[in-house]
């Protein structure tokens, strides 16, 4: 990995386990630890975790940074997006059962300004949200679940498998 980089790097650990480092920095976002349950950063002498996060039920299949590197936008198999505060792991924001996603969201990407993320879902849908409000801004409904998601730059092409 490369702690110096300004765009984040993500890694596989283990089967479960992602990886995000902070562009730029060497705080490392780890997922999957636990059930529903991602640290934010390690001690560098005792390898302990800076924060935990930890949410309702289920695992976290994928975590961000949001903007400026103060949130931390989580999703996983109880279908709920989460956008959490990166220094206190209060929970910010959630998504409503009405507009999100109906099974597990096994996908999620954000655009390269981070205004914007997409997730994809077992549910057969990517659905692209404002990162700040977690409004939802589309969804892409397709005939088979989404396993992954990208997006263009320009924010004009999506693409899921």
């Amino acid at each position: 990995m490369n702690l110096h980089s300004h765009l984040p790097t993500n890694a596989w650990l283990n089967v479960g386990e992602c990886v995000t480092v902070r562009g730029g920095h060497s705080t490392i976002l780890l997922g999957g630890e636990h059930p529903f349950t991602s640290s934010v950063g390690r001690q560098q002498k005792t390898g302990e975790s800076v924060l935990v996060i930890k949410g309702p039920q289920g695992r976290i299949n994928r975590a961000v940074w949001g903007p400026l590197n103060t949130t931390i936008v989580s999703a996983g198999e109880d279908a709920v997006i989460r956008i959490w505060d990166s220094e206190t792991g209060k929970l910010l924001k959630e998504s409503d059962k009405e507009t999100g996603h109906k099974k597990t969201v096994t996908s999620l990407s954000k655009s390269i300004d981070g205004s914007h993320f997409i997730t994809g879902s077992l549910d057969k849908s990517a659905k692209l949200w404002d990162i700040r409000s977690l409004t939802l801004i589309k969804t892409y409904v397709t005939e088979r679940p989404v396993n992954a998601v990208a997006m263009s730059p320009l924010l004009d092409h999506v693409c899921n498998d």
